[in-house]
């Protein structure tokens, strides 16, 4: 079970590396066979194992979960009544193969598509998982913070302002040495102490596993990656 001290009152809400890789791999092959059952069109989670850096102990994780090239259709929260507005004020022109229909092309550049990689890692001053992730057009170009957060579905953009618990910040990857964009684990482990507060956490997979799933479908509601409504159910089975 997740190490929870003396009494599980007292749990502090993170959890060991041992914890962390255990309850990443089977999360991984949850999300797989869920997907697979269920017919959901997503990218599966995979184990990307590397090297300790000489400055990590042996105690460190050896590495992360990673999702890979998640398509998001861009939005650029066109207003149906402007897009209305200009099929109107040029009725003729759908049928002109040398007309610029304006519509047609706000609908074009409303629907570009962007790519975005996710992985969990393991913080091991915080000891909590954390989410780094890029985005990128279909030409490879990274994108700006601005670009990605007008592919945040609204409720997303709400949730990022009034948490308390996280903001998106920029981080040097701690396996890539790259810049990565990250949600800060501040307040995460009181988060998943209120999460996992009625939670029996008995069994050891179960418990690790919930923990991912349990901080994940909470994450995921921030920078809008979609996870299957049968994930949230699984730990219950």
């Amino acid at each position: 079970a997740l190490m929870m001290n003396s009494e599980e009152s007292k749990w502090d809400g993170t959890i060991s590396p041992d914890e962390f890789h255990k309850g990443a791999l089977a999360f991984a092959e949850k999300w797989k066979k869920v997907c697979l059952v269920h017919n959901h069109v997503l990218p599966n989670w995979s184990w990307v194992s590397c090297l300790n850096p000489p400055f990590l102990n042996s105690h460190e994780v050896d590495g992360y979960l990673s999702l890979e090239k998640m398509c998001i259709m861009r939005s650029d929260k066109i207003d149906d009544e402007k897009v209305g507005y200009a099929v109107e004020e040029m009725p003729n022109c759908l049928e002109s193969e040398d007309c610029n229909d304006p519509a047609r092309l706000v609908q074009e550049a409303s629907q570009e598509e962007h790519y975005y990689d996710f992985h969990i890692v393991y913080s091991s001053s915080y000891r909590i998982p954390v989410l780094y992730f890029r985005g990128y057009n279909s030409d490879g170009q990274t994108l700006m913070l601005d670009q990605i957060e007008r592919d945040l579905p609204s409720r997303s953009v709400e949730v990022l302002t009034e948490s308390k618990w996280t903001f998106i910040t920029q981080q040097e990857h701690p396996y890539l040495n790259r810049l990565w964009y990250t949600l800060h684990p501040c307040g995460t482990n009181e988060l998943m102490k209120l999460l996992l507060s009625n939670t029996s956490l008995s069994e050891d997979k179960v418990g690790t596993e919930c923990y991912i799933i349990s901080w994940l479908s909470v994450v995921s509601q921030v920078v809008g990656l979609r996870m299957p409504l049968q994930m949230a159910a699984v730990h219950h089975e």
